[in-house]
């Protein structure tokens, strides 16, 4: 059974951290005066460093203590919260994703040039201070304000055996409270066993600690926010007296009681908030939530697929043997292995798929980051961010989407002056949404901005060599030269775009996926992109064909309905390919003619009408030889530009079925139903 690395799950865990205050402060960057935004950023602040600290990454920690030093100044009302302050620890807190990925890296002087913005964003020389490790318990300038109350509090607390193995450091919770003020410990060693039965990696000590201090009782509980479930924890406060009592007593090497038998020396106390040795009810309610929530590793999924794959594809072996077989008891147990490895499938997709709200939560950030750089006023919009995807095509999304969220901001949305000018309003808005077609997922970006300009797009695309002067062009057509390589109409190259390069990559990576890009665009009211993506990219539904002497695969979400063409009509349709349905005509390619099988057509062709959105084609093939789960490999480097094929599959006797492109039998069909329109 292999284990796992303490440090690899602190990464893990960390990165959510970061995730989570990233949100909070984009959010606090609308609502500066929310305290319980400005609360949940200071406690992931303080759950970073303390996490950090516990696995000895010392920097980090530091680092962050002078982010959760600004933050705890804001939530005392010392200091507003500014938008400045949000962005210094926005860019700090990109620092700190460094400082966790490669915390022995050499990072120059960026932690000291971040720390001076942010102590400008707090106040100058006063956040310096504020900023600086709290290394004494007390200030002089404590000692003088009158308005502090110092309270004394008896600590006892102990963590589990395995602590320690887990990654917890019980000397980083006592520094953390002796930061709140002056502090003394007594260890308690009566629990260590003797050394033949002691286990090295178990932790057998508690500790019994009078603090004083000006802070609460909450500053105390954040220190052991970590531990708090799992730990034996004890917090009293004690009068003055009793403190100057107790400090004494355990300062003493001998292990004399800490509580003396005269009736006159008990210390007095009163109970704060009891709480319970062990927290019995918030422990089953961790281990409930632990039950329910399972980190796996990403790469046990993929393997995981592909035994399913592979249990898919000797499954459809059984049922072709089964078939051929009188046996009834055979196709009996082939019928019940074909119902639960389908089961097994599904279950395994729906564990690989993960919502796009995991890919749109990335573009806040972004969006932000581009406002303050370009001067504009941006909203961004969500929609359908429920919808679920395969997690290799979210991880394989984001990069593209990156590029047509930058190019619809520096593009598309006009400044504020030319907004208000042309009566929209101030602020532009980038509206992501995703909704769920079929066998598809179609995620859209669009940006209320100026749109495209149809005469200077066309003007550059001839100055650049892409089309010919006045050659006739459809208007999709036309927008399609967007993704041409090299191809940008920004007037100068800036940080954002101006280049030719991203719109190229973009088309490329959204193929690569078996998808398609549309654009729509109005001038003067917006430009929306789209893209249709397959829900996944592992097993699919597919209708299983035969072309001549060879077998193919059409994904079954792109087909619409299967037809028959007689001998007859096939001849009277030689030279224009187009079939009547419901009073509509319909391309259709012959695949026999298109791969060049060199066979002659069988009596009853069908036709086979695929879609990919509003575009529909029809595909002749010789039979329909029925569905097939479909185990999707991956074509070899000699046939990666046969753009005809996404990619293949192994049949039950063993052979190779190669799965048809749709996306690209589409265009080719309707390429020949515009020649055959130009032709008359």
């Amino acid at each position: 059974m292999s284990t796992l690395d303490p440090v690899a799950v602190f990464r893990t865990e960390a990165a959510e951290c970061l995730e989570a205050i990233e949100a909070g402060l984009l959010d606090l960057t609308h609502q500066l005066d929310n305290k319980d935004l400005v609360d949940a950023v200071f406690r992931g602040l303080h759950t970073l460093k303390g996490s950090g600290a516990m696995f000895g990454f010392e920097a980090l920690a530091a680092f962050t203590h002078h982010c959760e030093t600004a933050f705890d100044r804001v939530r005392k009302g010392e200091v507003a919260a500014t938008s400045e302050l949000v962005a210094a620890v926005l860019a700090a807190q990109d620092h700190m994703r460094a400082l966790v990925d490669q915390p022995d890296a050499d990072h120059g002087d960026t932690g000291h040039k971040l720390l001076a913005q942010l102590q400008a964003a707090v106040g100058g020389k006063q956040a310096a201070a504020a900023a600086a490790p709290a290394a004494v318990p007390t200030t002089a300038a404590g000692r003088e304000a009158p308005a502090k109350k110092k309270n004394s509090w008896r600590i006892r607390f102990s963590l589990p055996a395995n602590s320690m193995a887990n990654g917890t450091n019980p000397l980083g919770l006592l520094d953390e409270l002796r930061d709140l003020g002056e502090c003394s410990v007594r260890a308690n060693t009566s629990a260590i066993p003797p050394l033949d039965e002691l286990a090295p990696t178990e932790l057998h000590i508690s500790w019994d600690v009078t603090l004083t201090s000006e802070q609460d009782r909450s500053a105390i509980d954040d220190v052991f926010i970590f531990v708090l479930d799992d730990m034996e924890l004890s917090v009293e406060e004690i009068s003055g007296t009793a403190a100057a009592t107790a400090a004494p007593v355990e300062e003493k090497a001998a292990p004399a009681p800490v509580v003396a038998t005269s009736a006159a020396a008990v210390p007095e106390f009163r109970p704060v908030e009891a709480v319970p040795a062990k927290r019995e009810a918030p422990a089953a309610v961790s281990q409930a939530k632990a039950a329910e929530n399972v980190r796996v590793p990403a790469e046990r999924l993929d393997e995981l697929m592909d035994r399913v794959g592979e249990l898919v594809i000797a499954q459809s072996r059984l049922s072709q043997l089964a078939s051929a077989s009188t046996d009834i008891a055979l196709r009996s147990v082939s019928e019940e292995i074909e119902r639960l490895s389908g089961e097994l499938r599904d279950t395994m997709m729906v564990l690989r798929m993960v919502p796009v709200a995991t890919l749109f939560s990335r573009f806040r950030r972004l969006v932000h980051d581009l406002a303050r750089e370009t001067g504009k006023v941006i909203e961004l919009v969500t929609e359908g961010e429920s919808t679920e995807v395969d997690k290799t095509v979210i991880e394989r999304l984001a990069d593209p989407l990156v590029h047509l969220v930058r190019n619809s901001i520096d593009h598309g949305l006009e400044t504020p002056a030319d907004r208000l000018a042309s009566g929209k309003t101030e602020a532009g808005t980038v509206t992501l949404s995703a909704r769920q077609a079929g066998g598809e997922v179609i995620i859209s970006i669009k940006d209320d901005g100026r749109g495209i300009n149809r005469e200077r797009f066309r003007a550059k695309a001839e100055s650049s060599g892409l089309i010919q002067p006045g050659q006739p062009l459809s208007d999709s057509e036309l927008l399609q030269l967007i993704f041409a390589p090299g191809f940008s109409t920004a007037a100068a190259i800036t940080n954002l775009s101006g280049r030719g390069v991203g719109m190229d990559v973009v088309k490329k990576t959204v193929e690569a996926l078996r998808g398609a890009i549309d654009i729509v665009s109005v001038p003067g009211q917006g430009s929306e992109v789209s893209l249709r993506i397959p829900l996944t990219l592992a097993i699919i539904d597919g209708l299983l064909v035969r072309v001549g002497s060879g077998r193919y695969v059409i994904p079954l979400s792109a087909v619409e309905e299967c037809l028959e063409l007689s001998l007859e009509e096939d001849l009277r349709s030689r030279g224009r390919s187009f079939i009547s349905l419901r009073d509509s005509l319909v391309p259709f390619l012959r695949l026999r003619d298109l791969f060049r099988t060199g066979t002659k057509p069988d009596v009853h062709q069908k036709v086979v009408v695929i879609s990919t959105g509003t575009e529909r084609v029809g595909l002749v093939v010789d039979q329909i030889i029925g569905d097939h789960q479909t185990v999707i490999k991956s074509m070899s480097k000699l046939h990666n530009n046969v753009a005809t094929f996404s990619g293949a599959t192994i049949l039950g006797d063993g052979s190779v079925a190669l799965i048809l492109d749709v996306g690209h039998l589409v265009a080719a069909g309707q390429q020949q139903e515009a020649q055959l329109r130009v032709a008359g």
